[in-house]
């Protein structure tokens, strides 16, 4: 298949959201988009059954419908020394008091490095993907045996960590410092069997690059450019951005009433 060059030359830029007359109650046909995303429904549902339905099916539906997905670069040391470079799709942010983020190990067809280091004591860092090395990051997923070092054919630069042996990657814009908070096995209720490891991990120090960030002192997702996983072998990135406020009760209080009572929508 072939397709048109990546293009450097776009930006993520602010934007109006999608509906910005939209009130309280207002259904989704009443706006065109809303109509003509409704206009799918005459085709019906799927449903599946995950109980019966094949794991080696479920994984490629999933992951291309939990989407984006941040990505989390994580670098890590076994106890004889061997640095580990990886990343991990499922990941997220837990809390921020205390600072705790996850991500996921798939445990098939065998337990992965990067789960049995972190485990170890010696703590880890998770970097985030930016634009300008993707490629050296994807190289990282590469099925090596477990005494290969990725960051061998990674391209990418280790930079000291100022709490945890493992380093962290220089060209990564927001890089954490993690100890194991918790360590998570996700076991299959009926085969008994551990299939996945959700590590908990406990941020410890933050690097972020103050190129990116903003005059309040927050990242500008603009200059960030971070990469996310898609479903198959898709990658995205940051277009347009739209700023939504979350509604306020004691502001939308009385507006809310008035059109509940009018049975306006």
């Amino acid at each position: 298949m072939s397709l048109p060059p990546f293009d450097h030359g776009v930006h993520a830029k602010f934007t109006e959201p999608p509906n910005p007359s939209w009130t309280f109650a207002q259904k989704i046909e009443n706006t065109e988009s809303g109509r003509k995303w409704l206009e799918g429904e005459e085709r019906g549902w799927k449903v599946i059954n995950t109980d019966e339905e094949d794991t080696a099916r479920l994984y490629p539906l999933m992951t291309s419908a939990i989407v984006p997905r941040p990505i989390a670069f994580v670098s890590s040391v076994s106890t004889t020394g061997v640095e580990n470079l990886a990343p991990f799709s499922w990941f997220n942010m837990v809390t921020n008091n205390p600072p705790i983020v996850s991500f996921c190990c798939r445990n098939d067809p065998r337990v992965k490095d990067s789960p049995t280091n972190v485990k170890n004591g010696l703590g880890f860092t998770i970097n985030i993907i930016s634009e300008p090395f993707v490629e050296n990051a994807n190289v990282a997923s590469i099925d090596a045996p477990p005494e290969f070092d990725e960051w061998t054919i990674s391209g990418l630069t280790k930079a000291p960590s100022i709490h945890v042996k493992a380093p962290r990657v220089k060209e990564s814009a927001f890089s954490m410092e993690c100890e194991l908070f918790q360590a998570i096995d996700i076991t299959h209720p009926v085969s008994g069997q551990i299939t996945t490891t959700m590590i908990l991990a406990h941020v410890k120090y933050i690097h972020v690059r103050n190129d990116v960030l903003n005059e309040r002192g927050v990242v500008d997702i603009t200059k960030y450019k971070p990469i996310a996983r898609l479903g198959d072998i898709s990658y995205g990135r940051v277009g347009d951005v739209f700023r939504l406020a979350r509604p306020v009760w004691d502001r939308e209080k009385e507006k809310i009433e008035s059109i509940l009572e009018s049975g306006e929508d």
